[in-house]
């Protein structure tokens, strides 16, 4: 006997097969949470939040007072396993009620699920690409109710909000996968976060390449040497203190001998007075010039000790990686400290970057001589290179390169950087291409925002807050792996609704949120629809993994209930 149900939301039914095949509703269930169940469970709250995000909700409340609302769209609850769904207020109150251990559990679940994926993707790539970046999420700059809110660059201008740190992967099945993400405060700065970024996709595809110890040991060598110079200023200035303060007590010693004296000399001590005012500021010059070199040296010794604790830690991730892979990490100018790019060469990395310091570009450009040629590389832009240029107070050796864009009246100059074996300085052409091929994840962030509404925080609870930012990340993955499953697993002829042309922004704010018919028996479940809808004549058929009839007996019977 075939169950027939209409929905509001297409799209989501086959997604919600998909959630299960995959094992994603029963991970989220599994995950305790605190919370009492009344009517529905607080796992079922949280699994209605994500099916909320990949329909492209953009507030909470739409949940309940949309046109269609999702919470009366029993075909869609069932697809996901579930009798109902509840209203958009108790989704509300369990989101408010997590606890940061039950976001980081709910996130462990999410991650579970996708590392099948990532590691078969990860299996197909010789040389994986990652991109690395930090995105704004602002709030109401009066806004009194987001906790640990804080004014920062969001957007080119300063905001209130929150800053979210993320990693993508250049996948050969699915275009981009979102890797990992971490929450910030909106003041947050993209130079602080470079290791950050990286040590969270080395965790999540538990994978790294070979630490360079070898540069390591040598900068640390280089870096002793480089501090002998003040070492020797330092004992200099001991010695010139302890001159001065003897000259400075020796003056003081005769001036009070001579205002004791019975007979005081007044010229005489008026010139003593002089010259100790003159030897006090010799002593106090002594010791501001000593105390810059000590807080110089004490500062070197620091680094020295943190590049050494540093030399430890990769020789023992060295020791412990017994499959290193040759990995390309791509930055933007917000990252591109010598610090950071310094520290991405040590833990072995290939590396494409822009520069942050502008001063860069003013010196490569007063180096670029009439005997240099601008070469083009793109529409209105012209690249001069340099191969293994060493950097003043930099410890290692750069492919640099000097871009300068044509833009109306004005032209534009910037600084890319390149550590790595590719012989970027002889393709300029490639070289470009390859660093703004980052824009894929520009765009991806653009999509979380523009598709999902990650900008509309939908949440004011700080853990629910990160629950959505890696729910979002999670949906756009979730839909492109679904893509695919779609594309192999359903009946495919000339009705057959093409997914696989769909893209992502289509597939949420159309294909989710349009009508159809659901019919399902015994062998199979057929998703048909609307003749009013925009896909009318379209379906998707999806057989059962052991059909009890043919396919062509409940076609005959669709077509006859319906």
């Amino acid at each position: 006997m075939a169950h027939k149900a209409e929905t509001q939301h297409a799209l989501l039914i086959p997604w919600g097969r998909f959630a299960h095949e995959i094992g994603l509703v029963s991970a989220i269930e599994a995950v305790n949470l605190h919370q009492k169940t009344y009517v529905h469970t607080p796992q079922r709250k949280v699994l209605e939040f994500f099916v909320a995000i990949l329909a492209g909700t953009r507030q909470l409340q739409e949940i309940s007072r949309a046109s269609h609302p999702l919470d009366k769209d029993v075909a869609v609850a069932q697809a996901w396993g579930q009798t109902a769904w509840a209203d958009y207020s108790g989704v509300s109150r369990a989101l408010q009620s997590l606890t940061w251990d039950e976001a980081y559990a709910l996130s462990a679940a999410l991650n579970k699920v996708s590392q099948p994926f990532l590691a078969q993707e990860l299996s197909l790539i010789t040389n994986p690409q990652y991109d690395g970046d930090l995105t704004g999420l602002p709030v109401s700059n009066t806004s009194r109710t987001y906790p640990n809110a804080a004014f920062g660059h969001m957007s080119d201008e300063i905001r209130l909000g929150y800053q979210a740190g993320v990693v993508s992967l250049q996948s050969p099945t699915y275009g981009r996968l979102w890797v990992s993400v971490e929450h910030h405060a909106g003041d947050t700065v993209s130079s602080s976060q470079a290791l950050n970024m990286v040590m969270a996709a080395e965790k999540r595809t538990e994978q790294r390449p070979r630490r360079r110890t070898e540069l390591l040991e040598m900068r640390i060598e280089a870096f002793i040497h480089s501090r002998k110079p003040a070492e020797e200023r330092l004992e200099t200035q001991k010695a010139n203190l302890e001159k001065v303060i003897r000259e400075y007590q020796e003056t003081l010693d005769l001036l009070k001998t001579l205002k004791e004296a019975p007979e005081p000399k007044p010229k005489r001590i008026e010139t003593l007075e002089r010259r100790l005012v003159r030897r006090q500021k010799a002593v106090d010059t002594a010791q501001k010039k000593l105390g810059k070199t000590t807080q110089q040296l004490t500062a070197h010794l620091e680094t020295e000790k943190k590049l050494r604790q540093r030399l430890a830690e990769f020789q023992q991730d060295n020791a412990e990686n017994t499959h290193p892979i040759s990995s390309v990490f791509r930055l933007d100018a917000g990252f591109g400290t010598y610090e950071n790019i310094a520290l991405l060469i040590e833990m072995g990395y290939e590396i494409y970057v822009k520069m942050h310091n502008h001063k860069i570009a003013q010196m490569l450009k007063a180096k670029a001589d009439q005997s240099m040629t601008w070469e083009r590389v793109g529409k209105n832009a012209e690249m001069i290179a340099w191969k293994d240029f060493q950097p003043e107070h930099f410890p290692y050796k750069l492919d640099l390169a000097i871009e300068r864009f044509h833009t109306g009246e004005k032209v534009k100059h910037s600084t890319l950087a390149h550590f790595g074996d590719t012989p970027v300085t002889t393709d300029l052409p490639v070289w470009f291409g390859q660093y703004n091929a980052r824009q894929t994840i520009e765009a991806g962030i653009k999509e979380t925002k523009q598709v999902f509404h990650l900008h509309r925080l939908k949440v004011r609870s700080e853990p629910a807050i990160f629950l959505q930012e890696t729910m979002t990340t999670f949906a756009a993955n979730f839909i492109r792996w679904a893509t695919v499953w779609i594309s192999q697993n359903a009946q495919q002829d000339e009705n057959t609704l093409p997914v696989e042309r769909m893209g992502i922004k289509k597939q949420v704010q159309v294909a989710a949120n349009t009508s159809a018919i659901v019919i399902q028996n015994s062998d199979g479940m057929l998703l048909r629809f609307s003749s009013a809808s925009v896909f009318a004549g379209k379906q998707l058929f999806f057989r059962n993994s052991q059909p009890i009839i043919r396919r062509s007996i409940f076609l005959r019977f669709l077509r006859f209930c319906c």
